[in-house]
Formats: structure tokens, sequence, C-alpha cells
């Protein structure tokens, strides 16, 4: 459905420029009624999602210790704007660096600018695929919500990306627009020229663009274009939304489908209110979040920038992490509530350079993308006590959370409760049957929030996700009498540095193409920064001489940083199975 806001104020940047935003606040109070009322339609009588009625009952389920979900008719655009009226004239992204903002009035005027430019210049139609290469700027939600009110569908891709890792993704989505920066240009431009690709490319840069690109202004404050050209947008809650990358459980990154129903879903479970640990926005209040965490990263798309934007918070981006730059922005913006991963917490709680006057103003922290220690919690609580501290756990391919700790907990060891209206089985590794309390097994899921598959790649969709609904993780866990789910070990074989997927088998591919090596395996590696690093295990070619030096120079131009190798071993063989597969576990054993 579209709505359109128009306040009578002026957008004023830190240049002086300013627009002119004329508006009608009663069309938002018609549009909340009748989304409302489409809400009452589709919940068929008071309905919630209970994905538990809908298969046969299991013994040994865990179920969730939130409410239960309503079932709305919102799209993932209608959701982050429905309270639009309660907060237009507050921030809703600001730079940490530039100080460039916009409010949420702002905002919203140019996503819809922003589509109709889209339908309008450039010719797209629903469904379309527009990738979005950025790093977290104040202008990275007017381009995600622009693209979902033209009807495309929104590819998130990593800024930092090289370009063969950008070519295969923008291959696979056959995307019609790129929305991007200088960062990222050449890059972007060099894969689509070995793809023989001619697609348009927005830049969001206001000077020095290179010829043959458009300047995001044009599109985003073209604000006298006509933008009756959306009501031929029909968006639906099953339509395809967004579509992210993934490595799944094994293999180069896939194409995560996920509905405006699911992504809606997710937003829905995280606000609820044994959860939110933000407080209201009000007239006198408004909460402020750094967004240190990438939009591209299904953590940072949904629980730090839709949901919060939803809730009228301001955001303060940060297209970098730099610790002396993180630090000022918490003092500077008087930082609330933070949404970090395992590395932030291990810096926050041990580095000496923070103190407890950094973490005055916090009282809420949630971490997640990967398992955090105990003891790393309680080194951050021990410089406030005052604040909340819980982890979430999640995969791309649930929208980035499956459980999160409640908003009074104090149990730092476990990633929390099942969200409402999921469910949790802790699978048998040989039988699949459910296991109980204490019983470790691997984490299968199911709830409205899981993706609907992987984009053109049936094969692997079938490998994670059954016909009964379930997704399975590839995490190993266990849950206990109180309903609380522990991630404990990891059968897949993915290395998580930072939060970040590294796939082994990606790394290994370009290992192979080097003429001295025979065979390869890379395995991630504990370190105390990242969590995890890649080590790669090679088996020379006979008779040849290769340094360490050579063969980390050979990969780790290829890729992005967080994938490079940090370290070689040279080996006599790779243990394997009779069908070639790597059996990485017994090459632990070997030789770690």
């Amino acid at each position: 459905m579209l709505f359109v806001l128009a306040i009578n104020q002026a957008i004023v940047d830190k240049k002086g420029m300013s627009h002119t935003c004329t508006a009608n606040l009663s069309n938002v109070k018609r549009f909340k009624r009748n989304s409302w009322f489409l809400r009452l339609l589709n919940s068929k009588n008071g309905q919630c999602f209970r994905q538990k009625s809908s298969y046969p009952p299991e013994k040994n389920l865990l179920t969730s210790a939130f409410k239960d979900l309503p079932v709305t008719g919102y799209t993932a655009n209608d959701f982050v704007w429905q309270n639009l009226d309660r907060w237009p004239d507050k921030t809703a992204t600001v730079c940490a660096v530039t100080g460039r903002g916009y409010t949420y009035a702002q905002t919203h005027k140019m996503s819809i600018a922003f589509a109709a430019s889209l339908r309008t210049k450039l010719k797209l139609q629903n469904d379309d695929k527009v990738a979005i290469i950025l790093p977290n700027l104040p202008e990275y939600p007017v381009t995600i919500l622009g693209v979902l009110q033209a009807g495309c569908i929104a590819s998130t891709m990593n800024p930092v990306y090289t370009a063969d890792e950008l070519k295969r993704q923008i291959q696979l989505i056959k995307c019609k627009a790129i929305i991007t920066s200088q960062i990222s240009y050449a890059n972007v431009k060099k894969a689509l020229t070995e793809l023989k690709l001619d697609i348009p490319i927005i830049l969001t840069d206001n000077d020095g663009l290179p010829e043959g690109t458009i300047k995001f202004a044009e599109f985003a404050q073209d604000f006298g274009l006509d933008t009756s050209c959306l009501k031929s947008v029909h968006r639906g809650p099953k339509d395809l939304a967004i579509l992210p990358f993934s490595s799944g459980t094994t293999g180069f990154p896939k194409g995560v489908v996920l509905t405006h129903e699911s992504v809606v879903a997710m937003n829905q479970q995280i606000a609820d209110p044994e959860i939110i640990a933000i407080k209201e926005t009000t007239a006198t209040n408004q909460a402020v979040l750094p967004a240190i965490l990438p939009f591209f990263h299904i953590f940072g798309f949904n629980s730090l920038m839709m949901n919060q934007l939803s809730l009228g918070v301001k955001l303060v981006t940060l297209p970098y992490f730099k610790p002396e730059l993180f630090l000022q922005t918490l003092v500077q913006h008087k930082a609330e509530v933070l949404f970090i991963v395992p590395p932030m917490v291990v810096f926050l709680g041990k580095h000496p350079a923070v103190t407890p006057q950094h973490l005055a103003s916090v009282y809420g922290i949630v971490s997640g993308a990967a398992p955090v220690s105990k003891g790393d919690a309680e080194a951050v609580l021990a410089k406030n006590k005052n604040i909340l501290f819980r982890q979430g756990y999640g995969l791309t391919e649930t929208n980035g959370a499956i459980s999160v700790g409640k908003n009074d907990d104090t149990n730092h060891a476990s990633v929390g409760h099942v969200l409402g209206s999921g469910e949790v089985k802790i699978a048998d590794l040989n039988t699949q049957e459910a296991l109980g309390p204490g019983e470790e097994g691997e984490i299968w899921y199911r709830g409205p929030n899981v993706m609907s598959r992987y984009y053109e790649n049936e094969e692997a969709t079938k490998e994670v996700l059954t016909e009964d609904g379930w997704y399975k993780t590839g995490d190993i866990g266990r849950y206990d009498e109180n309903k609380y789910l522990y991630v404990t070990d990891r059968l897949k074989e993915l290395i998580k540095v930072k939060g970040f997927q590294v796939p082994p088998a990606e790394l290994e591919m370009v290992l192979r193409t080097h003429p001295k090596i025979l065979d390869c395996a890379v395995l991630g590696i504990p370190d105390p920064i990242s969590g995890e690093v890649p080590k790669a295990f090679i088996v020379p070619q006979p008779g040849q001489t290769v340094k360490e030096e050579e063969i980390l120079d050979h990969v780790n131009t290829k890729v992005t940083i967080y994938k490079k190798i940090k370290s070689v071993q040279f080996v006599s063989e790779i243990p394997k199975n009779p069908a070639g597969k790597i059996l990485r576990k017994k090459l632990k054993e070997m030789y770690c």
C-alpha cells in the first residue's frame, strides 16, 4: 500500500542547503486505519502465527517463552513507517564522521522520490533486483526503503568485496541497477566489465562522479517528480523483499529469499515487550544507537536498522570500525543501547583504552552473530553494572534471529529464549529425533521468519529445509528446563570471523588455482580478537618448493579483508572420505 507523507518543514543539511516538504498527516492516520483493517482481514478472526499447530505434534520441542505473533498485512516498508506521524521531526540517521543526517520525515520523503525515480527514470518493474553495495551511511535507509517502495527486490552486498566476489553475486541475481559509493565503484565497474553488463550505477557521493554514473540526489531529492507511477506497485506479504547472501551450511554464498512477511515477522518478534530494551520515543525522549553493525549483514539490517527505525530511534551511522571513532561516538552522542558482535564485546570489556566513562550512558547491549563467553560479558558489566547484557542467536536464513534473552535476563551463558511463534528441535545427529532438556544435538528451527528458499538453488534448499518446515542450522546446542537455549558447537564448516561467515570451499577454490599446490584445505582456528581466522593446509606439487608468503599473496589479493588467510601449514596429505570430501575434524586432530 502506498501512502504519501508531506510535512511543512525545511530539510537542512550541514551546508545549509534546504528543500521544502509539504504534507498532510491525515494521510498517515488514514493509512494506519486502513492497515489495521488489513490486519483484521488477514488475521482470520484474530489468528496468530502458530507454526506448531500446522504440523503433527512432536515431543521434546523447545517452544517460545514469548507471545505468538498476530498475522498482519504489512510489507516491510509499511512496517517501518507505521508510526511515522509520532516522530516526523526526530532525527532518523546522522553520520558519526560528517554530521550529515536526515529526520524521519526527510527519510520517508526521499524514499518516495527515490522509488518514483527508479520506476520512471530507470523503468524498473515489480520484482526487478537492485544491488545495494554501501557502507553504513545516512542514505542507506532511503535506498533500501525506496527500492522496496518501488516494488523491487533489494539485494544487500558487502561494500568491501573484491570484483571477483561481487561478480558472482551480481550475475546470480540478474540485477537491473546498482546503488553504491566511490568506495566500491572500481570493483563494481570491474565486475560489470568482466560480465559484459551495462546496467545503471547510482552513486551516493556528491562530487567527482565518474562519467556515466547517476547522482543519488538526482533521484532521492527530485521532489517535483510525479509519484503516481507508484500506484501500479502491488506488493503483498508473500512477495520477495530482500535477497541477502549467506554461505548456508557449506559452499559459496547463496541468495536467501526473504519475503515481506518473514521480514515483518522477524521485526515483530524482537519488538516483543519482554525483549525490547529501547525506551519509548516521545516528544522529550529519543534513544540513540551507534549503527556500527553493517546494514548489509542481516543482524544490522533487521535488528539495528529496520526495527529501530520502526521505533523512532536515532541511528548514528559509522561507515567503518575504528576504535577511536567508536569510543568518541559513544560519548559524544550519549549512546544508550549497543547491538554488537563478540569481538566488540571483547574490545569493550578488556581493552585498556575503554573506561567506565565510555559506557556511562549505555543501559543495554545485545550481542549476536556468534556466541560470546560469560567471562567476556562480565568484563563489560564490570565497567557498568547497570547494563542489561544479552545474547541473541540467528542466521541469515532466519532473518537474523532464532532466540534472544528477555529484557531482565542475567543468564549470560545462554542465547536466550526462542522467539514468539517459533520453536526449536534439538535433533539427534543419527536419528533426527527430538532430544530432551540437557541433551546435545543439531539445532533445528521453525517459525514465520524462516526464509522461503535459496535463490535458484533447489539442491541447497533441500539440504537445509525439511518438508515439515524445519530449518537445519548446522549448529550444535541444547536447552534447559527453564527454556534457555545454548549454542555449544558447530556442525557446519563455516569459519566465523568477527561475526562474518567465511566458507572454506571458497578459499580452497582460489588456492587450487596456484600451480604449485597439489591439494589443500582451510580451517578456522581460534583467535582472541576475531573469534576465528582462516588457516590453509597445503600439499605442494611433487618437486615444487613454495613459500608461505607466496600462498598468502595469491589468495589474499582476491578476497575481502575478513576472508584473508592468516597462516599456512605444509602437510603431507589432506584426509578425505571415499567420496573425496575433506574430513575437517580429522584434519584438526592431525595437525592442530
